[in-house]
């Protein structure tokens, strides 16, 4: 994976996750139907800033104790493989079970992935102790919330997992707020930064005049052409430089 530096994660972090998925299809590095998480992963905390991080994956369960001889992992050794990342960690849990049978996450784990290092969770399953876990500014992507853990135990650490109709991997690079969840590939993510303010400066080509009580219909039509010149001429250059 490229290293990206903290400059880097910082302006992508100043970004709303619909602009960075707008900016991945200009480098038609995949279909613009995928990398990003569908409608069953959910903010918790819509009004909290976007979150950036790489994935420190896991999967968990909830509907039975770990059965002997099992091996299942500590929040400690869990933390402890934060190391492995190539920046701030995002916990990226599968649970296993389906329906969710316990809560993924509560205010305990919160707690010590935020004082770790981690900017955020995402979880297939569901998550509880909410009002404390937004009071630690820590922001939580879920299915929804369950009040008790049941037998929570994680079951496997940094393996690829299934999250909202996505494969996540170890390290890979996230980026998630009130819009939804999707993952950056790491080789186009300086680039994002770089063309990122022309972006939306086309954007406002529209956005500007619509902002006019007295507007025209067919300055609607010189806006959206003005606009999609300049998104035709971003996504040339930005194709050579892909090739």
């Amino acid at each position: 994976m490229p290293q990206l530096n903290r400059s880097t994660l910082e302006a992508l972090a100043a970004l709303d996750t619909a602009t960075v998925c707008n900016l991945i299809e200009l480098f038609e590095v995949r279909p613009r139907s995928a990398g990003f998480l569908d409608q069953r992963i959910r903010a918790c905390f819509p009004e909290m800033p976007p979150m950036v991080g790489f994935a420190a994956t896991a999967t968990f369960r909830a509907s039975a104790p770990p059965y002997k001889g099992s091996t299942h992992y500590s929040l400690e050794a869990q933390v402890e493989r934060f190391s492995e990342l190539s920046g701030p960690p995002i916990v990226v849990f599968q649970d296993l079970d389906d329906p969710s049978v316990g809560a993924t996450f509560g205010e305990v784990m919160c707690s010590t992935y935020k004082a770790f290092g981690a900017r955020g969770l995402l979880t297939s399953g569901t998550g509880r102790d909410l009002p404390q876990v937004r009071r630690l500014g820590f922001p939580v992507f879920t299915s929804g919330s369950v009040c008790s853990h049941g037998y929570c135990h994680t079951v496997q650490l940094h393996v690829p997992v299934h999250v909202g109709g996505v494969s996540i991997y170890p390290d890979d690079l996230i980026h998630g707020d009130c819009n939804g969840v999707t993952t950056i590939p790491a080789e186009i993510a300086s680039e994002l930064v770089e063309i990122s303010g022309e972006f939306v400066s086309a954007e406002e080509a529209v956005i500007d005049p619509m902002r006019n009580a007295q507007v025209a219909p067919s300055q609607l039509r010189e806006a959206f052409e003005e606009m999609k010149d300049r998104m035709e001429n971003l996504r040339t250059r930005v194709s050579r430089a892909v090739k």
